[in-house]
């Protein structure tokens, strides 16, 4: 294409459109003038290039670059673009793609360069979306992963089932297990014929419900060649290829006589009201039912206050009594008649006696008896037919007050069974009690008005 010589403006012009910078060189690649068009370049201070040769301008790397295009080693007939890099005052490099044109006339070079930034930005992205789909791919096999080792290792039977052939795509090793028949494949085939005949229009209308509510159906069938039904429920769920059934497989649970269930229905009534307080635990003491008694010790007023919590929180003592409680239960499977004081949830204490023992089956857990001891202890008095009765009695306040109280009592106690015994002894004549205890007389009636053993007759006479 041949064109008239361009006036300087129109080249100018033209310059300014078809490049985002142009530079003028000598011919020792000296910049003796700048031209940038996009305000994203001004970073660059373009203008301070003036005077300083154009390598100096650009990174270490990309100087090389810049003697090839000013002195070629061999003349090329068309320009070519080469990628040169430079650095901005805040240090990040910015990629321009140049052409150089030999002004032979004037010895001098015509640089014109194109920001390769909106280039750069799209091949970010690029590479950022394919990281996001590489790391979304290997979460989804991690899924797969986990999923295919749910799916195999669950001991029910579990099937999947195509919604529109009704055909099993998976099975399971115990939906496998479950058809007695090892040696036909359940895969591929219809999901009807793998039960028993009377049962396949139940099937049929089990996974039609499933799939008109989108609930979870369940009917009664007979797989082909189990010894008696089974339970089979179906969820259906949305896949590209169309709906998809989960269908599972359980044992029916042996059913109870009518008597058995009547008789586990007031069982289970019974301890449910029970007058005193009853617990279940986990293993960790973990509370995992309460009946309604021990809810009324703690003041609370549904199970949920309390289930799930640990039943030391509920002690005074905590973890020193439930350590004893759980040493004895695994020593000895029972603890009996153990004084200790509860916590209610007004922050009041209360002194109970818990029975425990341990529960053995798939998992251990612990049942506690719980007994309110506070109305029984204010109704307790020192017994007087002997000392071995009364250490009795005695022991078992330990636990339920502090030794110095115990002690208290004690005193009284002894005083109050051998001014008993004198008295006995003497037949009722309180003067000669007296000199038998070596008491005044004064001090044996403030004693026997202390202990309440006196009437009130007895009281006026005194006074």
């Amino acid at each position: 294409m041949k064109l008239e010589i361009l006036h300087a403006d129109t080249l100018a012009k033209l310059i300014n459109v078809v490049s985002d910078i142009a530079i003028i060189l000598d011919k020792d690649g000296v910049v003796e003038d700048v031209s940038v068009r996009k305000t994203e370049l001004a970073a660059l201070g373009c203008q301070s290039w003036i005077g300083k040769p154009w390598a100096d301008a650009a990174n270490p790397d990309s100087r090389a670059k810049i003697e090839d295009i000013l002195h070629p080693g061999k003349p090329q007939n068309e320009l070519r673009w080469r990628h040169i890099n430079h650095t901005s005052a805040q240090g990040a490099d910015v990629a321009i793609q140049y052409a150089v044109l030999d002004l032979e006339d004037r010895g001098k070079f015509l640089a014109i360069g194109r920001d390769l930034e909106p280039l750069a930005v799209l091949q970010r992205r690029l590479v950022e979306t394919q990281q996001s789909m590489e790391r979304d791919y290997l979460r989804l096999r991690h899924v797969e992963t986990r999923y295919r080792m749910l799916f195999d290792t669950t001991a029910e039977a579990v099937m999947l089932v195509d919604g529109v052939t009704y055909r099993v795509l998976e099975a399971n090793t115990g939906a496998q297990a479950f058809a007695r028949d090892a040696s036909r494949k359940l895969i591929g085939r219809d999901l009807q014929d793998c039960f028993e005949a009377p049962y396949r229009e139940e099937i049929q209308s089990l996974l039609r419900m499933a799939l008109a509510t989108g609930r979870i159906e369940m009917c009664r069938a007979r797989f082909a060649g189990a010894a008696s039904d089974c339970t089979a429920s179906a969820s259906v769920f949305r896949q590209e290829g169309g709906p998809q059934f989960l269908v599972r497989l359980l044992p029916l649970a042996p059913a109870l006589s009518p008597s058995a269930s009547r008789t586990q229905t007031l069982f289970s009534e019974a301890l449910e009201h029970s007058p005193d307080g009853f617990v279940l635990t986990d293993k960790a003491g973990r509370i995992k039912s309460a009946n309604a008694e021990f809810l009324s010790m703690l003041g609370a007023t549904a199970p949920s206050q309390v289930v799930g919590q640990p039943l030391e929180n509920w002690l005074v003592r905590g973890g020193v009594d439930w350590g004893v409680l759980l040493t004895n239960l695994r020593s000895q499977s029972i603890v009996r008649e153990f004084a200790t004081e509860l916590r209610s949830m007004a922050g009041g204490a209360m002194a109970v006696e818990i029975s425990a023992l341990a529960l053995a089956g798939d998992e251990t857990h612990y049942a506690f008896y719980v007994k309110d001891v506070v109305r029984r202890r204010q109704l307790e008095t020192p017994g007087t037919t002997g000392m071995a009765g009364s250490v009795a009695e005695l022991s078992r306040l330990v636990g339920r007050m502090p030794m110095k109280d115990i002690v208290g009592e004690t005193i009284d106690m002894i005083e109050k069974m051998c001014i008993q015994s004198a008295l006995d002894l003497t037949n009722n004549n309180r003067a000669s009690a007296a000199e038998m205890l070596g008491l005044s007389r004064q001090s044996l009636y403030v004693k026997l008005r202390r202990f309440g053993m006196v009437s009130e007759v007895d009281v006026s006479t005194l006074n």
